[in-house]
């Protein structure tokens, strides 16, 4: 449970944490997040975090609320004040308070929330064990690089998948091919081992996990495409996962009711989780 939060400026009890209703993240999503892995006391890739932050706010003429050095500080205060080791931190930017009004203003003050809960990923059964996934067609808008708030898509497609029994939802585009999940980046295994995902444009959102798993498996000299693969693909696939900093990468062991290789977690799947695993833990602070 989180019992602290920053809002704009204070530290407060959550049951005291208010915004305003003019506030247009509440109005219109028109904010953006970021949510960091934390294990055993590390920030998994913050400077990645931030990084994304930036280029996300930069999209959309959104000022920095904070110096990056003054953010981290606030990130940690946040993570103390809950007495947090293993978890995630969730950080969220708004454009600002102004009266409703479509046409974006300027020279408003950002929001900024920081929260932060209590969690142990690593033993998620998910993590261990797989889910199943189901397809849906994808609605989103043409801007999904830029982490944006406006999430009610991605929100049905989950909702929609738990209702069918499954974990995560694959969103598809027109022309048949898996973009991403609605709360993760999506990969398979292909029968000769080569391990595939949609390359970054602004269709998908370029996960950090997925960055990082992209330059351990670079490192262990896997073989590794960025491209696009159809549901016809994945559903002939050896192995398929999902990752996300709040999912690392979980195993996929059915698409659409249809079993992925022999419906257990696979070698590479395990073997990529380990290198995460470890990576999470060795990071300097």
């Amino acid at each position: 449970m989180t019992r602290c939060v920053y809002v704009n400026g204070k530290f407060l009890q959550r049951r005291n944490a208010k915004v305003d209703i003019e506030d247009r993240g509440f109005n219109f999503g028109d904010a953006v997040y970021e949510v960091i892995f934390l294990n055993n006391g590390i920030l998994v890739d913050e400077d990645e975090h931030l990084n994304r932050l930036e280029y996300s706010l930069s999209e959309l003429s959104i000022p920095l609320p904070k110096p990056r050095r003054i953010l981290s500080l606030l990130i940690r205060e946040v993570v103390r004040l809950n007495r947090i080791t293993n978890g995630f931190v969730y950080l969220q930017v708004t454009r600002g308070v102004s009266p409703r009004d479509h046409l974006i203003p300027n020279n408003i003050t950002p929001g900024l929330v920081i929260m932060a809960r209590s969690s142990n990923l690593i033993a998620k059964p998910s993590i261990r064990d797989g889910v199943s996934v189901i397809t849906a067609p994808d609605l989103r808008w043409h801007r999904r690089d830029i982490k944006t708030t406006q999430l009610i898509a991605n929100c049905l497609a989950k909702s929609d998948a738990v209702k069918a029994g499954a974990g995560e939802a694959w969103m598809v585009d027109e022309n048949g091919f898996i973009t991403e999940g609605s709360s993760s980046n999506a990969w398979i295994v292909t029968s000769n081992r080569e391990i595939l995902t949609r390359p970054p444009s602004n269709e998908i959102l370029n996960g950090i996990t997925r960055r990082t798993i992209i330059a351990l498996a670079k490192e262990e000299r896997l073989k590794l495409h960025e491209r696009g693969f159809t549901t016809s693909e994945a559903l002939k696939a050896d192995e398929a996962f999902f990752t996300s900093a709040t999912s690392l990468a979980t195993p996929v062991t059915s698409i659409d009711g249809h079993k992925i290789g022999s419906g257990k977690v696979g070698p590479v799947t395990k073997k990529l989780q380990a290198l995460y695993i470890k990576f999470s833990g060795f990071q300097k602070e």
